[in-house]
């Protein structure tokens, strides 16, 4: 196992990573961005109006992502297992 291969794996991995991270985490940005906006505006300075909105944006994201985070996900386990054999000691 040479250590470029080591390193490709774990640059494909961390890609992998934010890839399916980013919808979630853009999400809960644009909606926090919102929500103080809103405070800004109106003058209301309350710190727990913006987890609600939060919580509720990330987890619509990730129900209308979910497939696709899935198959991003499975295609790089599918990838690893199918370099198992390849690497040797």
């Amino acid at each position: 196992m040479s250590p470029e291969f080591v390193v490709n794996i774990g640059r494909q991995a961390v890609e992998t990573a934010l890839s399916v991270a980013a919808p979630m985490l853009i999400a809960a940005l644009v909606i926090g961005l919102v929500v103080s906006i809103f405070q800004a505006a109106t003058q209301i300075n309350e710190q727990t109006m913006t987890f609600i909105p939060k919580i509720v944006g990330v987890f619509v994201t990730l129900l209308v992502f979910a497939p696709w985070m899935l198959r991003k996900v499975t295609a790089f386990l599918i990838m690893i297992f199918d370099q198992l054999p390849h690497i040797r000691p």
